[in-house]
């Protein structure tokens, strides 16, 4: 259960911020930055963290759920996990996200499955690390 809510609490924050970077990067946003732009950044985030929770909290759950299973599998252990887990999240992103528009490209087809690849891979890191798997004398199966 902790791992579902490392997941669903991490998750959809990490999304948010990357998305809103990648798409602020791609629409030429950050080529001339100060202060004031950054604290517009920041205020931009915050207001629409309750659209990343509402949209991203399943997404994230599912992956949680992939996380899971993988973990029950003897053979592959955290470090496999978490890059199986990540590449999952990069390939679904990036097939969502990107190759949308004009300026469809490896830096967006990159920056967007980004925004997969990294929440998935800290947060299945975070779950290892707070709730591993524990394996059973009597059968050897692992349980959570």
């Amino acid at each position: 259960m902790k791992r579902y809510l490392i997941f669903g609490a991490l998750g959809p924050f990490v999304g948010g911020l990357l998305l809103l970077f990648a798409t602020s990067y791609l629409s030429g946003y950050w080529a001339h930055t100060d202060l004031m732009e950054l604290k517009k950044f920041v205020v931009v985030l915050f207001r629409s963290l309750q659209y990343s929770y509402l949209f991203g909290l399943l997404p994230a759950l599912i992956m949680a759920a992939i996380d899971e299973i993988i973990c029950h599998i003897r053979p592959i252990g955290p470090r496999v996990r978490m890059l199986i887990v990540g590449l999952i999240g990069f390939a679904a992103t990036a097939f969502l996200y990107s190759n949308r528009g004009a300026d469809a490209g490896s830096l967006q087809l990159v920056l967007y499955g980004m925004v997969g690849l990294v929440p998935a891979m800290l947060s299945s890191w975070l779950a290892e690390r707070f709730c591993p798997p524990v394996v059973t004398k009597t059968t050897g199966q692992a349980s959570t």
